[in-house]
């Protein structure tokens, strides 16, 4: 992990993972009174890097494409922010095993072309010694974000440094890589994801890496609606992980919007942290929008808790040229 200053911003379709995963999905925003107490500290600007590495590695890009090595494949994806020149040359990109066409719109829906051999819908991945599936699915992802590499190592050193016993809430949990990373380093881990097609493939993923025995509940519900409920139930956790969509449908067609809906989810996970919280880690992915928006909301949440807000950007370091491609934003809150 290497801290450098910040790249451009880049814009990511999340919310299309699954059609029912989103958000707070009926709840409205709501408004309270500004918190009592200093402010936390704070870090930024922090650009959290993920490398080339045997298991993942972001081979080339330019031309609105980039070109990834996910384990035996080459794989092609658009990329909008890659408005610079590929280095490698059309002949190595043509050694691609997966390329995704059709429609390349941030909503839209498209398809894989195959031009060496046709592939299975799932193959082998591994990252950092655990075992998961990739999958090309219509939205053009493959089942794991690299980029958030750097956040699933921040966790699992903060869960071993605890030296007790760590409970962790992953909301919008998709295939379930920050889970798992959770569980292996000891911590009982709630996984909340509002899609039972992503909540089957975490469950799968738990099996392929050998974690079956380890202490994860797996819950198909709205992320804020169980979140609210665990106020209720007076739950709490030590850390908490956000991967909110910017925007989506949840499963009876309600509507989520990050600007709308994100500070009262933010809210709610501050009442459901333990007595001695270790950190709330925030990403924000296609947002038009700086890190400072996210970073101050979270210094205000935080306000009266002591510790430190950190900001800045998660990005991928190229293979080929060294360059830097930006992926998303991220705010966290850590504890000390």
């Amino acid at each position: 992990m290497i801290e450098r200053q910040p790249s451009s911003l880049r814009e990511k379709n999340r919310h299309q993972r699954s059609a029912g995963r989103q958000g707070s999905v009926g709840s409205a925003a709501r408004h309270s009174a500004p918190r009592s107490g200093p402010l936390p500290d704070e870090k930024l600007p922090l650009i959290l890097e993920v490398l080339p590495n045997q298991n993942y590695a972001l081979l080339d890009s330019g031309g609105m494409r980039k070109l990834e090595q996910y384990g035996p494949y080459r794989i092609i994806r658009p990329e909008k922010q890659a408005i610079w020149l590929p280095v490698l040359d059309e002949e190595e990109w043509a050694k691609a095993d997966a390329v995704f066409t059709g429609d390349t719109d941030e909503e839209g829906m498209g398809r894989w072309r195959f031009p060496r051999a046709p592939l299975g819908e799932t193959w082998p991945m591994r990252h950092d010694g655990l075992d998961y599936l990739g999958r090309f699915t219509s939205f053009r992802h493959v089942g794991v974000f690299p980029e958030q590499a750097t956040h699933w190592d921040h966790m699992e050193g903060l869960i071993t440094a605890a030296r007790r016993p760590v409970k962790v809430l992953n909301l919008f949990g998709y295939t379930g890589l920050a889970s798992l990373v959770a569980a292996r380093a000891g911590a009982h881990v709630t996984h909340v994801d509002a899609s039972k097609k992503a909540i089957a493939w975490a469950r799968e993923n738990q099996e392929v890496a050998g974690l079956s025995e380890r202490p994860i509940r797996w819950i198909c519900e709205d992320a804020m609606k169980f979140a609210e409920r665990e106020v209720r139930r007076g739950n709490a956790y030590d850390i908490i992980l956000l991967d909110p969509p910017a925007y989506g449908r949840g499963p009876k067609g309600e509507v989520w919007q990050l600007f709308e809906h994100l500070p009262h989810l933010a809210e709610t996970c501050r009442a459901i942290l333990s007595p001695r919280p270790l950190a709330v880690v925030l990403t924000a992915y296609s947002i038009r929008a700086s890190f400072f928006s996210i970073h101050t909301l979270m210094r205000d949440i935080f306000a009266g808790m002591g510790g430190r807000v950190e900001s800045g950007e998660l990005v991928i370091r190229e293979k080929s040229a060294g360059r830097a491609l930006s992926t998303s934003l991220f705010a966290r809150w850590v504890a000390r």
